[in-house]
């Protein structure tokens, strides 16, 4: 142990480092009861919940050995969002099974970034794309996750009329309204005390509440109109079985005839995936003073090699992009320093398969105070966007933050972003300062277009 991870050159003991690996799992614990719930709309739970786990467990297991730093991964809140809703129930509606295309446009992002991280390209990209446009992103996922949260509690209701869709609040007398909301200032109240795995203490309270509810029939199960027991099962062992129905499901033969769609999705999330990790990372290095004079993080190829193999095994097994999450902080928090801790969290995220039957019964009212607050957390991205400078960065900023929301679609908001940042760049004199890859991405959305308007006619 101290030899391969370098515990004393660190400043760090086993002790410390197991500890700050059992952390950072209790903080970002969740992802097992969200992913499923998420991705479980067009594929099925448990093999989503199990893919989950041991993805995670082998991304973060690379991070430990590759790379020897604190740093744990699993599937990325907004990208799975970006996933289902966006690209399996909206861009893809309609098509058989949707999920193995989107499965085939993670792989693929997997491996360019396994390319790209071998040239070393990866980090390049990142000073292609402007500061404002970043901070914009960042805020939108995050309002496009919280607005996911409010829907599946049913805090925000959609009713369909003669005049339209029609958007309006929940009903306080509906259990998931109240709890959910509840379990929301939970995870703020433990926050603010700096309660280790607060979010995953506010999931696991909120559904414990909701089995309360169910007991005293304020929370009534209609098998008929979606609504489950919230009692675990344990009668069918641990349902791991679901994996057969996710491992492996690609579909090229869709792309062979949808290429320039196809081309569209992977760009989405190859974009979503490189601000969130490289922000994540850079921030998680920085917290545990594993940054250079330079502020530059060193073996960072090693860290995004981690990251984009880990895409790959998961788009195998059969969930959306892995990327390296801002939990790991807490483990820092808590003194974790070297890959030791990683291989910690790593071993939970497999340890944590036998207790499958408890994860897959927490329902999506439970798991949207995490989104809530995972989304907050994302939205403070919005303070660092400047708004008195250039006019293009402005308004590339404003349009992410706008449309992710309101076309419910983070491809849209990236897209909108881009084509105004460069279109404005361009009435401005100053197409010099958009770089070759955003002009790449700006055609290729203009390409996007084009498809869009074909398919309306």
């Amino acid at each position: 142990m101290e030899k391969f991870f370098k515990l004393k050159e660190h400043g760090t003991n086993v002790k410390t480092e197991v500890i700050a690996g059992i952390t950072t799992f209790l903080t970002m614990a969740y992802i097992l009861a969200v992913n499923p719930n998420i991705l479980g709309s067009v594929m099925d739970r448990s093999g989503v919940f199990v893919a989950t786990a041991i993805a995670s467990a082998l991304a973060t297991f690379i991070m430990a050995f590759f790379a020897n730093y604190p740093i744990a991964l699993s599937a990325g809140l907004g990208l799975n969002a970006y996933f289902a809703y966006t690209v399996c129930l909206g861009e893809l509606q309609g098509e058989e099974n949707p999920f193995t295309i989107a499965l085939t446009a993670v792989l693929v992002e997997g491996l360019i970034f396994i390319i790209l991280s071998i040239f070393k390209a990866r980090e390049q990209m990142i000073n292609g794309i402007p500061q404002n446009l970043k901070n914009g992103i960042s805020a939108g996922i995050g309002l496009f996750v919280a607005y996911i949260g409010l829907q599946g509690a049913s805090i925000i209701t959609f009713t369909a009329g003669d005049s339209g869709v029609s958007i309006g609040l929940g009903s306080f007398a509906k259990p998931e309204v109240a709890l959910a909301l509840i379990g929301f200032l939970l995870i703020i109240v433990l926050v603010n005390y700096n309660v280790k795995g607060a979010v995953l203490i506010g999931i696991l309270s909120t559904w414990i509440l909701g089995i309360v509810a169910e007991m005293t029939g304020w929370y009534k199960v209609d098998i008929d109109a979606g609504v489950y027991s919230l009692l675990p099962n344990f009668s069918q062992g641990l349902q791991l079985g679901g994996i057969a129905n996710t491992a492996f499901k690609f579909n090229f033969g869709w792309v062979a005839t949808h290429f320039v769609q196809f081309v569209a999705i992977v760009f989405s999330f190859l974009y979503v995936d490189l601000f969130d990790t490289v922000g994540t990372v850079v921030g998680v290095a920085d917290k545990a003073g594993l940054l250079d004079k330079d502020g530059k993080l060193p073996r960072v190829g090693k860290v995004l090699m981690a990251d984009a193999v880990g895409t790959v095994a998961g788009a195998c097994l059969g969930t959306s992009t892995v990327t390296s999450f801002v939990e790991s902080s807490a483990g820092v928090a808590a003194g974790g320093r070297t890959g030791l801790t990683a291989f910690t969290t790593g071993c939970m995220f497999l340890i944590s398969i036998l207790l499958s039957p408890i994860f897959l019964a927490i329902p999506g009212f439970a798991t949207a105070p995490a989104l809530l607050y995972v989304g907050m957390l994302m939205v403070s991205s919005a303070k660092k966007i400047t708004f008195d400078g250039d006019i293009a960065d402005t308004v590339g900023a404003y349009m992410a933050m706008l449309m992710m929301p309101l076309s419910y679609s983070i491809a849209t908001g990236i897209m909108f972003a881009i084509l105004a940042w460069v279109i404005i760049k361009t009435f401005e004199g100053k197409s010099k300062d958009v770089s070759p890859i955003m002009w790449v991405v700006f055609v290729l959305f203009c390409l996007r277009i084009v498809t869009l308007i074909t398919n309306f006619q």
